[in-house]
């Protein structure tokens, strides 16, 4: 039996089972960075993922030689969804072109059909207290809004862990997002490698409409020194608690995609990344199922 095979064996058993049901997996196209848009999709294919994550942050273009409603189309006919394009950085101080970069990024999520955009926070705000964070980060709600509404498209909000991140806490993300009346309009990413920087804070699984995880290896990093380049595949000897995450939220009610977002250069040089991505997803899957038993 193929590693690809026994996935999807113990997809049907998970799917079987009444209160272990395991969550859609999704690939973020960071985690195959040197990979065309084509190809992307077609990895998500072969190991098992139903969704992706496409990324304007990467060397190839974002959809290659594609227009996005043509992207839209090539996803479509390969039977896989896209989630969402990435990303507007700095999203929570809309000064300068910010709006108009943001506005340009929710209609190319529209017109290839995916379902929202990311929403990455300034990284330079170590200091800023709580009622200047919620203050900005509430007025670039209030603008952005009506544009996500206009295009039907969702607002994916990432709080990061980093400590000059000016937005960690996923609580005060859910305070902005009411403040505004957004619910309709702005969902959370759960990040399992950032809530675990932030050391703890609420899971808010019915606010979050995507959740990326990564795996982090290196025990010698202290928590404060860790940076992206550390996240590879989730394998057993992950020191980000995973599963613990993971087995949180679905507890908590949230069954929407699990998306593997990797950053380190190990993994972007690898020749074959299905092999290891199979190997990571039929962790976490066999994981899940261990932990429900």
């Amino acid at each position: 039996m193929t590693a690809a095979e026994r996935l999807n064996r113990i997809f049907d058993a998970l799917i079987d089972l009444e209160d272990c049901r395991v969550h859609n997996f999704a690939l973020n196209h960071m985690s195959v960075a040197k990979l065309t848009y084509r190809q992307l999709l077609n990895v998500a294919k072969q190991v098992g993922c139903s969704s992706v994550e496409v990324r304007t942050d990467l060397s190839e273009p974002l959809f290659g030689d594609l227009s996005a409603p043509e992207a839209g189309q090539v996803a479509r006919a390969a039977g896989v969804n896209l989630i969402a394009v990435a990303e507007v950085s700095a999203f929570n101080d809309l000064s300068g072109d910010k709006l108009a970069e943001a506005q340009k990024l929710i209609q190319i999520a529209s017109e290839c059909g995916a379902q929202g955009i990311a929403l990455i926070p300034r990284c330079d705000g170590k200091g800023i207290g709580k009622a200047e964070r919620q203050a900005n980060l509430r007025a670039a709600l209030v603008e952005l809004k009506p544009l996500l509404a206009e295009y039907n498209v969702i607002g994916f909000i990432e709080p990061l862990g980093f400590e000059q991140a000016s937005l960690r806490s996923k609580t005060e993300a859910v305070e902005a997002i009411e403040f505004v009346d957004g619910a309709d309009h702005f969902k959370l990413v759960h990040d399992t490698f950032h809530h675990y920087l932030t050391g703890s804070g609420c899971i808010h699984a019915q606010y979050t409409g995507i959740v990326h995880v990564s795996g982090v290896t290196d025990r010698k990093v202290s928590v404060n020194a860790l940076l992206d380049g550390h996240r590879g595949f989730v394998h057993a000897d992950d020191r980000l608690n995973n599963i613990e995450q993971l087995k949180a939220l679905k507890e908590a009610g949230y069954n929407g995609p699990v998306s593997m977002e990797a950053f380190a250069e190990e993994v972007h040089v690898l020749t074959d990344p299905t092999t290891e991505l199979v190997r990571s997803f039929d962790y976490i899957a066999s994981s899940l199922e261990a932990t429900a038993a």
